[in-house]
């Protein structure tokens, strides 16, 4: 019998992200990107049977995960693409490369005017010791897949050693809030912060001649934002809580500002920032109350926020 050709699976590998300008680093995990057309069912006539046919092609939202390392390319696509505007400003093309474990490209998932949608910071835990990862969205116009046949161009553009891209742990983080008296002593107290999440609406704009969507970027949606402290040391955000909510001093002049920084496991390297606009306390919710309990009792504090803005520090390599 004649030897077959060796068609076997390809196994999970590594997965890097290029923007056009070269490779922007390695990436945890991802998927979407898939090409998906509409079917249409037409009205029965006086034939029993539906008849049915494809209508738009829509190309699915493309997520992954990240840490540090990566390169300015990437990090300045997620700090200019929450803009409210029609414009290209924010759209990026790209690709996702899939290699093996020796970085040899087998194949690529490319992608045309991708718009950022959802950039989401890990949850903030000083007790923990878990991975901290950044949760990337976007929605690309146009997507196409393309295979390698036996190329063994390895992926080296941008290689990325243990010292360039360094554990990033949630433990490490710095909260500063201005306005009222005291609450950057109780900020100095604070031992989590719930994940933070901004979102930009994408909606489609379909075109007359195409069968290709046009994405639009229309509004944000900033999220609330959650911090845990020790009771003792919340004082002060009670008597924001009293000023602001119970006796109405909540108009915009009253709102205040704050800085969350994630840091190196160095404590003193300022990896990314999240500038907070127009912070305004609405709940404040000690622990629960059991007679006996030796743990150290904790305060929760509620906050919404009209802007948040994000600015990447050492967390890079590269250009």
């Amino acid at each position: 019998m004649p030897i077959s050709k060796d068609q076997r699976g390809y196994s999970s590998g590594k997965y890097a992200i290029d923007l056009g300008s070269g490779f922007a680093g390695w990436i945890s995990s991802v998927e979407g990107g898939n090409a998906v057309a509409d079917v249409i069912t037409e009205k029965m006539g006086v034939d029993v049977h539906h008849r049915k046919h494809l209508g738009n092609v829509k190309y699915e939202e493309i997520s992954f995960q990240c840490g540090t390392g990566m390169s300015n390319g990437l990090y300045d696509w997620i700090q200019t693409g929450f803009n409210l505007t029609n414009t290209t400003a924010g759209r990026k093309d790209g690709a996702i490369v899939f290699c093996d474990y020796d970085s040899y490209e087998l194949s690529r998932l490319e992608w045309k005017f991708g718009m950022m949608s959802e950039v989401g910071m890990p949850a903030l835990d000083a007790a923990g010791k878990d991975a901290a990862k950044m949760s990337i969205k976007f929605h690309p116009e146009i997507t196409r897949r393309t295979m390698k046949q036996g190329s063994q161009a390895t992926v080296q553009a941008f290689p990325v050693t243990a010292s360039k891209q360094k554990l990033w742990t949630n433990q490490n983080f710095r909260l500063r809030i201005n306005g009222y008296i005291g609450l950057d002593d109780g900020c100095k107290k604070v031992n989590k912060i719930d994940a933070i999440t901004v979102k930009q609406k994408i909606t489609e704009n379909s075109v007359g001649e195409g069968r290709d969507y046009e994405k639009v970027a229309t509004s944000m949606e900033i999220p609330n934002v959650v911090i845990t402290m020790t009771e003792s040391h919340s004082e002060n955000f009670y008597k924001w809580h009293e000023d602001f909510v119970i006796k109405g001093n909540c108009t915009q002049e009253h709102e205040m500002t704050g800085v969350l920084e994630y840091l190196a496991n160095d404590t003193t390297t300022v990896l990314f920032t999240l500038n907070l606009v127009g912070l305004g306390i609405f709940k404040i919710t000690p622990d629960k109350m059991e007679a006996g309990a030796e743990g150290v009792r904790r305060t929760k504090v509620e906050m919404y926020c009209e802007e948040i803005t994000y600015q990447f520090g050492a967390g890079k390599f590269g250009n």
